[in-house]
C-alpha cells in the first residue's frame, strides 16, 4: 500500500447499535475491492476486525480496528467500533482520529438507542455524519421505512442517496438518486441497468429533497434553484460536500453486507462527499508555555502525531497513531509532550485487523502504527523536538461501575496488579485501586460486560483467574453520648510485672478523626505515658463495637489514672487505654454511619417517573430536577453509597440505555435503626466465617 497525499485520504468511523452490522460491512467493504480474497463473516469469527480472542468467542467487537482500503485512487482508513455501550471508550478513541462518521442502522429494526448515541458523539465532536441502512435484503426488512425513521428522529436533512431495488419482495440492485443510475450485482463487481419504471417516482421524489438540501448550501445555487433551473449532477455532488463537511445534509446509503449490494456505492460516497483530514478546522493545541497554538494539517508542515490507541502483550506495546502535521518516518526521533522524553520510532506499520505491513513513511492525516514506545500512552502528542505541542487528548467517560475483584488462588494479588497495569494501557476507560478502608481492590468501567471481558483477560494474557464481588461500602462509627470510663491493665509473671490504670472520658466531636487531651492534675499517670495513652486509643478506633468499622469523630480525655515505679510502661497504659475504649464506647450510645453521594442522573424525559420512583426505593432525596439538551432531564438526589452499586445495569435496563449518571461522595450520615441492624448481622455472621 503506497503512500497518498493528504487529499486522498479519508479517515471514517463506522458506529451504531451493537449487532446492526458495522464489521459486516468493513468485511464487506474489504472483499469487494479484494482487499480480501475472502469474506469473513463474525458468527464463523473469521473477520479481519474482530480478530481478538474475546471477540471471537463473543462474537461481539470490544474494541475499535483499522481497516485501510484503496479504492478509486484514495485511501479509505475504516474504524470499526464496538457498539455496546460498556465499550464507549473505544468509540472515543476512534473519534479522536476520524474525519467522519457512518452510522450503521438496520432496515428491520431502524432507529435504535445506539444510533441516537452515535450522531450525539459525531455533534458533539463536531464531525459530519453519513448513514448506511444495512441488511435491506432480510426478511421484514423495509429500507423506506428505517429512512422515514431517520428523518423523523434527526430531521429533514436526512437525505437518501442510494435506494433499493426490490423484485418479488427481494433487494437485488441499488439507485443512485443522484446521477440516475441503476446498479445490479454481478459476483465481485456491478452492472449498470435501466432505472426500472415502478422506481421512477420514488427516485423523483428523493431527488427533490436532495435539491432541496443542496440549494441551501450556496447562494448561487438557492438562486438558480428559485429560477427552475435544474442541477447538473457536478452541482448536486458540489453541494452534498459541502452540506455534509458543515453537517447542514446527512446524506443515506444502504446495501447488503452479506451480497456485498451498495458497498461500493457506499465507498464511492465516502470518496464524493466525505471530508479529507485538511479539510477539517486546524487542531488548537498548547505550546511548551500553556498558551493556544493552531496546527493545521500541512504535509509541510512540523512532524506531530497523536497516539489514539494502545495495544498491550506480552512482548511490549504497539502504538496506534494519526499523523496530524508534516511525516514520521522509520527511525525518526520525535519528543513526546507529557513525559518530556525523546522516543526513537523504530519500524512503522500501516494495520489491517491484525496484520501488520511494514512502511518507510506515514504521511499527513493518515493512520499507521509503531512499536515498543517506552514512555508513551493513549492520548499522549508526539512532535518534532523544535516544536514541542500538546495536542487535545482523548475525553473517556468517567467509570460508574465498580466491583472487588480477588484472586481465585491466594497469592496471586500481584499478578491481578501487575495484569491490570498493562491492560490499562490499552484500556485507559477503567479505574482500579485499592480501598484503604476495606483494603479492597477495587476495578471500576462501564458495565458488567467490560468488567468481564477484563477478568477473561487477565486469564488469558496473565494466567490469573479471579471473581469478582460487589464492593463493601466503608462504614463508620461514632458515639451520641460522653462517658466516664477506667481501663487498668494488670499482669504479674515472673520478674518485671505490667501495671497500667486510665480514667478516660469519651465524648463526640466534629472533627472526623480523634482529639486526643489530658487533663492530669498531681501526676498520677506520667507524661512519658500520655502518647502510649493515645496510640492506644487510636489503634483501637480502627474497629469500632457495633460491626468493626472505623471509629471517627471522638473526643478522647485523659483525667486520672495510677502508675506503679516498677511495672508501669508504655505497652502497660496502651493497653489500659484499649481496655477504657472497649468498656466506653457501648456506653455511649454508639452508632453506624453511612457514605451518602450526590447523584446525578440524566434521562430522556419519558422515562423520569421510573427513575424518580426507583431512586425512591434506594432511599435517595430528590434535590431538584433540570430540564437538559435534546429532551432530557436531570435528575439531582442524594442517595446512600449502599443503594447505587448495581445502579449503572439498572439505569441502562430503566431507560434502554438511553440514561448515564455520575456519583460523587459528599459526607457520611447516621444510617437508619434496619440498616445497621442488616450492617451488624451481616458483620457477625462474617466473624463466624472467618472464625470457622
Amino acid at each position: 500500500m503506497g503512500a497518498y497525499s493528504v487529499d486522498k485520504i479519508r479517515n471514517i468511523c463506522l458506529l451504531g447499535h451493537g449487532g446492526d452490522g458495522k464489521t459486516s460491512l468493513a468485511e464487506s467493504l474489504l472483499f469487494m475491492t479484494k482487499s480480501v480474497d475472502r469474506q469473513g463473516k463474525v458468527t464463523d469469527g473469521n473477520t479481519v476486525c474482530d480478530y481478538d480472542a474475546e471477540e471471537i468467542k463473543r462474537q461481539i467487537s470490544i474494541s475499535t480496528a483499522i481497516a485501510p482500503i484503496e479504492y478509486g485512487g484514495c485511501k479509505i482508513n475504516i474504524l470499526d467500533t464496538p457498539g455496546y455501550f460498556d465499550f464507549a471508550g473505544e468509540v472515543m478513541q476512534a473519534l479522536r482520529v476520524a474525519d467522519a462518521g457512518v452510522i450503521v442502522v438496520t432496515a428491520k429494526s431502524g432507529v435504535g438507542v445506539g444510533t441516537e448515541k452515535s450522531f450525539k458523539y459525531l455533534r458533539d465532536q463536531k464531525l459530519p455524519a453519513m448513514f448506511y441502512i444495512s441488511k435491506f435484503d432480510e426478511e421484514n426488512a423495509d429500507f423506506f421505512k428505517a429512512a422515514q425513521g431517520l428523518r423523523e428522529t434527526f430531521g429533514q436533512k436526512v437525505c437518501p442517496l442510494i435506494i433499493p431495488i426490490i423484485e418479488k419482495e427481494k433487494a437485488v440492485g441499488i439507485v443512485d438518486i443522484i446521477t440516475g443510475k441503476a446498479y445490479k450485482m454481478t459476483g465481485q463487481g456491478r452492472a449498470e441497468i435501466p432505472v426500472p419504471a415502478d422506481m421512477e417516482s420514488y427516485v423523483e421524489e428523493f431527488r427533490t429533497l436532495i435539491t432541496e438540501a443542496v440549494a441551501e448550501t450556496t447562494e448561487e445555487l438557492m438562486e438558480k434553484y428559485f429560477s427552475g433551473e435544474p442541477f447538473t449532477i457536478e452541482e448536486m455532488c458540489a453541494g452534498v460536500r459541502a452540506g455534509v463537511a458543515d453537517r447542514s445534509i446527512f446524506p443515506v446509503f444502504c446495501g447488503s453486507a452479506l451480497t456485498g449490494i451498495g458497498s461500493l456505492a457506499l465507498l464511492q460516497g465516502i470518496i464524493d462527499y466525505g471530508p479529507s483530514p485538511d479539510m477539517r478546522a486546524p487542531e488548537i493545541a498548547a505550546n511548551a508555555a500553556g498558551d493556544d497554538v493552531e496546527l493545521k494539517c500541512d504535509p509541510n508542515g512540523p512532524a506531530c502525531a497523536i497516539v489514539f490507541k494502545t495495544v498491550a502483550d506480552q512482548y511490549g506495546r504497539f502504538s496506534f497513531f494519526k499523523v496530524v502535521s508534516g511525516r514520521l518516518t522509520a527511525d525518526m526521533s520525535v519528543k513526546n509532550a507529557r513525559s518530556d522524553q525523546v522516543e526513537k520510532l523504530g519500524h512503522l506499520y500501516t494495520v489491517r485487523g491484525k496484520k501488520n505491513t511494514e512502511v518507510p513513511e506515514i504521511g499527513c492525516g493518515d493512520i499507521g502504527a509503531v512499536s515498543k514506545l517506552v514512555n508513551t500512552r493513549t492520548g499522549d502528542t508526539l512532535c518534532a523536538a523544535s516544536n514541542v505541542i500538546t495536542l487535545k487528548g482523548i475525553d473517556f467517560a468517567v467509570p460508574c461501575y465498580s466491583q472487588a475483584i480477588a484472586p481465585k488462588v491466594k497469592g496471586n494479588e500481584e499478578k491481578i496488579a501487575s495484569g491490570l497495569t498493562r491492560l490499562k494501557d490499552e484500556d485507559p476507560a477503567f479505574t482500579s485501586e485499592i480501598n484503604s478502608e476495606t483494603h479492597q481492590h477495587i476495578i471500576s468501567g462501564a458495565g458488567d460486560i467490560h468488567l468481564d471481558v477484563l477478568c477473561s483477560k487477565l486469564k488469558s494474557k496473565f494466567g490469573v483467574d479471579v471473581e469478582l464481588s460487589a464492593p463493601k461500602v466503608p462504614y463508620r462509627e461514632k458515639i451520641r453520648k460522653k462517658v466516664t470510663v477506667e481501663g487498668k491493665h494488670k499482669k504479674q509473671s515472673g520478674g518485671h510485672g505490667q501495671y497500667g490504670h486510665v480514667k478516660m472520658e469519651f465524648e463526640p466531636i466534629e472533627a472526623d478523626d480523634l482529639v486526643f487531651e489530658e487533663k492530669i492534675f498531681g501526676g498520677s499517670v506520667p507524661k512519658n505515658f500520655h502518647p502510649a495513652v493515645e496510640k492506644g486509643i487510636r489503634e483501637a478506633m480502627q474497629k469500632g463495637v457495633l460491626a468493626g468499622y472505623p471509629m471517627v469523630d471522638l473526643h478522647a480525655v485523659l483525667i486520672d489514672g495510677s502508675y506503679h515505679d516498677v511495672d508501669s510502661n508504655e505497652l502497660s497504659f496502651k493497653m489500659a487505654a484499649r481496655l477504657a475504649y472497649k468498656a466506653g464506647i457501648p456506653q455511649a450510645n454508639p452508632v453506624l454511619l453511612e457514605p451518602v453521594g450526590s447523584l446525578r442522573v440524566v434521562v430522556p424525559d419519558s422515562y423520569m417517573g421510573d427513575v424518580i420512583g426507583d431512586l425512591n426505593k434506594r432511599r435517595g432525596r430528590i434535590m431538584g430536577m433540570n430540564p437538559g439538551e435534546d429532551g432530557q432531564q436531570i435528575v439531582e438526589a442524594e442517595v446512600p453509597q449502599a443503594e447505587i452499586s448495581s445502579y449503572a445495569i439498572d439505569l441502562r435496563s430503566m431507560t434502554q440505555g438511553r440514561g448515564s449518571f455520575t456519583f460523587k461522595f459528599e459526607r457520611y450520615e447516621e444510617a437508619p435503626p434496619m440498616v445497621q441492624q442488616k450492617v451488624m448481622e451481616e458483620a457477625k455472621k462474617s466473624m463466624t466465617d472467618d472464625e470457622e
